[in-house]
């Protein structure tokens, strides 16, 4: 049996800077879970901040149960805490979204080349700075959908390449699962609890070191553990609630 594989998608939402050093830690707190349950993982794209954070990062983790873990982690995760970058020590809310697609089998989504738009450009840092003088960054565009995908993260173009086209595949899939979705009544929708990426699902209260998920109305304590990848306890909750 070959291990599950998903391909998540983490953007920087409302806040600025602090969202995109929230979506960092949630990047990091997957990770961590994932290096706990022995996943492999794979960095795709990321477009970073100058203060390490990320306005996009898209990568996949790929091992026993990892579909059925992160089934529930799509949605708009919230923040509620006293960023790094705050003076006067308020409390600010922030947002990051995360998309988590299943990555397809082979025989799932049949791309003809001659739909694909191939760019090739330099890679660029925090800043706009050019982190790498060859031209290797690829963006393909899918022309029928206008679906379009984005790999600088390797040094070679076609690792690159096959990065962009991993990503643009769980897309199309994405998008084909959505449209069979729209045919399908509403009382089917709500039983298959299909997670629409603009769906608030969680807050991280720092202030008060909660986590709250508001689809199960449950809260979580000990938030730093949490943000340490220590995620078992919610997802299983998750999983027997959803």
């Amino acid at each position: 049996m070959n291990p599950e594989a998903v391909i998540v998608e983490i953007r920087a939402g409302a806040g600025g800077e602090e969202a995109a050093l929230f979506a960092a830690d949630l990047y990091r707190m997957y990770l961590k879970y994932a290096a706990a349950k022995g996943w492999q993982q794979k960095l795709l794209n990321t477009n970073a901040t100058e203060l390490g954070g990320f306005k996009q990062i898209i990568f996949e983790l790929r091992g026993n149960d990892a579909s059925s873990e992160m089934q529930y982690e799509g949605g708009v995760h919230r923040v509620q805490r006293i960023p790094k970058t705050e003076k006067q020590g308020r409390v600010h809310t922030s947002t990051a979204s995360v998309a988590v697609l299943s990555k397809p089998k082979e025989t799932q989504i049949k791309i003809n080349p001659n739909d694909l738009k191939i760019e090739v450009c330099k890679s660029s840092g925090p800043g706009g700075q050019n982190v790498n003088k060859r031209m290797t960054a690829v963006r393909i565009v899918h022309l029928p959908s206008g679906i379009a995908a984005t790999s600088q993260t390797e040094r070679s173009l076609p690792q690159n390449k096959e990065n962009a086209m991993a990503i643009l595949e769980a897309k199309l899939l994405e998008k084909q699962e959505m449209e069979q979705m729209e045919g399908l009544s509403e009382k089917r929708k709500a039983q298959i609890k299909w997670a629409r990426r603009a769906d608030k699902i969680r807050t991280y209260n720092f202030p008060q070191n909660r986590l709250t998920d508001h689809r199960i109305k449950k809260s979580f304590h000990n938030l730093e553990a949490i943000m340490d990848g220590r995620l078992d306890k919610l997802i299983k909750t998750l999983n027997q609630s959803l």
